[in-house]
């Protein structure tokens, strides 16, 4: 649950550009409320049910969408029924981690703020202990801040969330999870989501029409695995690793991701077909981690936009 708290009136800055105009940035103060959900969900596309820790009962949890500037009000609750305790980490956040990113336990409700000082596409997760068990449970999730800035890059026609992470086959199991005994390397918290090529029981897939800059979102939640990410037939017109516009990088075949980092990726095809968004390394993609995009002239017109950032 997101709400802006307060009118744009609340607090300005300029900013000067290039080109000696100037910019307004109105810095808001923004409501962020969460709830650590602990319940089952599907790890694949047929169904196949694990128990998993959550942030709102989805992985990954709810997109946070902020601009630089603003204040977030974030607070989080530990519904008294869940049997562990959690936490959150925001990387776009600088805070006490004893403190604001302290663990809560069940029926508890913590309340902090930080301000978004830097633009970009970050990610945040449960720190709890053991921390890789809650990342690997599926505590994790994005934020973006958008820069103050708005010509700071170019306008993207389509955007697309995609979260990394690796599915464990015994939830209960920390000692798989700390040898990286993992069963899947997934998108979005399924293996194949959105892959009907190698996956018949999928049904959805990434869209956009030729010529168009698709911007993907890239996060690895980890808790283990690098990403080599990379589009299959495709080349990344721009880079910008952590989301930052100052961060451009130009023509790329792959970039890596580390766990707990994130990068942003601009994509734009000549021709009407597929690519495949990918980790290059084969053993984490054959395992689930491939997304389908299919380029066509007949592509919906909200794919890729407001709400469908995430396919869920």
């Amino acid at each position: 649950m997101f709400r802006r708290k307060f009118s744009s009136a609340l607090a300005a800055a300029f900013f000067a550009v290039a080109t000696l105009t100037s910019v307004t940035a109105y810095a808001e103060t923004v409501e962020v409320k969460l709830v650590a959900k602990e319940v089952d969900l599907p790890i694949d596309n047929k169904g196949t049910m694990a128990r998993m820790w959550t942030f709102d009962g989805q992985v990954p949890g709810p997109l946070v969408r902020v601009r630089q500037g603003d204040t977030v009000e974030f607070t989080l609750t530990n519904p008294a029924d869940n049997k562990n305790s959690h936490s959150m980490d925001f990387h776009a956040a600088r805070a006490d981690v004893l403190d604001e990113f302290g663990s809560i336990k069940p029926g508890e409700t913590k309340t902090f703020t930080f301000t978004a000082d830097y633009p970009g596409v970050f990610f945040y997760h449960c720190g709890s202990d053991p921390m890789i068990q809650h990342i690997a449970r599926g505590m994790f999730g994005a934020i973006i801040v958008d820069p103050a800035d708005e010509n700071a890059l170019p306008k993207a026609d389509r955007e697309y969330l995609l979260v990394q992470s690796e599915i464990y086959e015994n939830p209960e199991d920390l000692g798989a999870m700390m040898a990286n005994d993992w069963k899947h390397v997934v998108f979005n918290g399924q293996a194949f989501k959105y892959d009907p090529v190698h996956d018949p029981s999928a049904s959805k897939y990434l869209e956009a029409a030729p010529g168009e800059r698709v911007r993907v979102y890239f996060v690895n939640a980890g808790p283990n695995e690098f990403s080599s990410f990379h589009p299959i037939a495709g080349i990344w017109d721009k880079v910008y690793p952590s989301g930052n516009p100052l961060n451009e990088m130009t023509g790329l075949q792959s970039f890596t991701v580390g766990p707990g980092d994130a990068a942003m990726f601009d994509l734009i095809s000549p021709k009407e077909g597929a690519n495949a968004l990918v980790t290059h390394s084969m053993r984490s993609a054959l395992s689930g981690a491939i997304a389908v995009i299919m380029f066509s002239e007949d592509v919906a017109d909200d794919a890729g936009k407001g709400d469908n950032i995430i396919l869920r």
